[in-house]
């Protein structure tokens, strides 16, 4: 009887304290380390809700907006790619017009995901992030390649979700009506033009696990990203009004454009005023049966009905990304010095050879911050500690620093 009397129940679920890890004991009251945790995940819920309740005016639409307002921001940091630029404006604006229309209406919009083509360093991802920093909306970038089948090593597709969630905290009304940029689509690819025979868990698997999300239709999204496990709690997110742009340097698929291209100019009545600009730049020509032969399945590709490529970097272009956008590279040398201040001055000609060398070694944009580092290294480690108040980077330290040994060593990586 004695035993039976030192027995405590839990309050709330009725648990003996000899069936629990925990009892808390209060004023005649009791609760078990099991309703604790309960009551803890409740509440946070309901404090995500609330939060997500006070954010959700932060993402409501901007008005009068037209596509030439946000082409107008795009060249405020992007030099280039008019194409991709007004393209882009385009999708966006009508997602805008999209998620406005009211349910009622006859004619229903469906949405147009957008996937872009263009080399490595061409900007891909720096037009999503600038859209996403004009974008009254939710916007998530996400990066393909760490996407697996349901069941393996890696991440469920349905994280990609889990990053929209979080940029609105949790609020699924506003998440429903987000854009998501996923990188490297690419990486995605199968093997060849055929079904894979093998099983393709990271490929050709992805790409099928995508297709609901990218149509529109119910999907169970973890909260906190990774793979789904079945103690899990869910949130369903509805992805029917949610715009995806998919960005990826497919390499080599210009072969495949080229080979489609030129067998239209054999013969009688064949194109044969084909540039050579034209023949350096034939991702312009780039469509949905160069994706297929590239990798991508048909299925994939019906559920991104518009193409747009990026221009490859020429040397003037090259020159311009380094003095023109509001972020320019060497305006934030010149700010990081002013911080110390002292006045850093470039030479013209010290920036028309850093683009020459960048152009010849197809460095691409990501090249120029590479060898601005290169040149700005010994500056930035010495002239904080010097005596000096004004620096001009001329044409004759700029050739002692990016000696031709130190251009192979960039052209390597």
């Amino acid at each position: 009887m004695a035993k039976k009397s030192s027995l405590i129940e839990c309050s709330f679920c009725g648990k003996k304290n000899n069936e629990v890890m925990l009892m808390i004991g209060g004023m005649e009251v009791n609760i078990c380390d099991e309703c604790v945790e309960r009551a803890h995940t409740m509440v946070d819920e309901e404090r995500k809700l609330q939060m997500g309740a006070k954010n959700s005016a932060a993402f409501t639409l901007p008005k009068n907006i037209k596509p030439i307002d946000i082409k107008r921001y795009l060249d405020q940091y992007v030099i280039g790619q008019l194409d991709a630029k007004k393209t882009l404006a385009v999708a966006v604006y009508n997602h805008y017009k999209r998620i406005a229309q009211k349910g009622s209406e006859e004619v229903e919009i469906e949405k147009s995901n957008v996937v872009v083509v263009g080399q490595t360093g061409t900007g891909k991802t720096l037009l999503a992030k600038t859209v996403a920093k004009y974008l009254n909306l939710p916007f998530a970038i996400v990066d393909a390649t760490v996407f697996t089948e349901a069941g393996y090593v890696g991440e469920d597709v349905e994280s990609i979700l889990t990053r929209l969630l979080q940029v609105c905290d949790y609020n699924v009304e506003q998440a429903e009506r987000g854009i998501v940029y996923i990188d490297e689509i690419d990486k995605l690819s199968r093997k060849g033009d055929n079904p894979s025979i093998t099983k393709d868990v990271s490929g050709e698997g992805v790409q099928q696990s995508l297709l609901k999300m990218l149509e529109g239709m119910e999907v169970l999204v973890p909260p906190h990203g990774g793979r789904k496990h079945p103690e899990q709690k869910l949130i369903k997110v509805n992805t029917k009004n949610i715009l995806f742009i998919c960005g990826g340097s497919f390499d080599g698929i210009e072969r495949i454009i080229a080979s489609r291209v030129q067998s239209r100019s054999i013969g009688y009545g064949a194109d044969s005023d084909m540039t050579e600009a034209d023949k350096n730049n034939m991702l312009q020509y780039v469509n949905q049966h160069d994706l297929k032969k590239f990798g991508i399945i048909p299925e994939l590709i019906g559920r991104m009905p518009v193409v747009v490529h990026l221009d490859s970097l020429d040397t003037k272009a090259l020159r311009a990304i380094l003095t023109e956008p509001k972020n320019a590279i060497v305006k934030q040398y010149i700010k990081l010095f002013e911080m110390e201040n002292i006045k850093l001055k470039v030479d013209e000609e010290v920036l028309d050879y850093i683009a020459e060398k960048a152009f010849e070694n197809k460095l691409g944009a990501r090249g120029l911050r590479s060898m601005c580092e290169l040149l700005m290294n010994d500056l930035m480690f010495e002239l904080p500690s010097a005596e000096v108040k004004e620096f001009t980077l001329d044409m004759s330290y700029t050739t002692r620093r990016l000696s031709g040994k130190q251009l192979k060593k960039l052209k390597a990586a």
